[in-house]
């Protein structure tokens, strides 16, 4: 069944491009696995600093083994440590 995953940040101003470096890094690796359908970054138009991402995967199980992968949580452990907030997650099916 497939799954959109919502992923929510909250970036300061004076992060953001060291973010975007982060961000391109993870979604060329997303871009590479196995069940990876989609994916599209938003910025929420009336809460500067509010992200989301809505990335679509083939299955729930597939997206817990990418999110689970050691190459992923390095990576998302600098992004936490860098905005100084754990990310949300939301995982949504059909």
């Amino acid at each position: 069944m497939a799954a959109k995953i919502l992923i929510k940040r909250m970036v300061p101003k004076d992060k953001e491009a060291e973010l975007a470096v982060l961000l391109r890094e993870l979604r060329v690796l997303t871009m590479n696995r196995e069940g990876y359908i989609s994916g599209e970054t938003l910025k929420r138009f009336d809460k500067p600093g509010e992200s989301l991402v809505i990335s679509t995967w083939s299955s729930v199980d597939q997206w817990r083994e990418w999110v689970l992968s050691k190459e992923r949580v390095s990576i998302q452990e600098r992004i936490d440590r860098l905005l100084g907030l754990e990310t949300e997650y939301e995982i949504y099916t059909y």
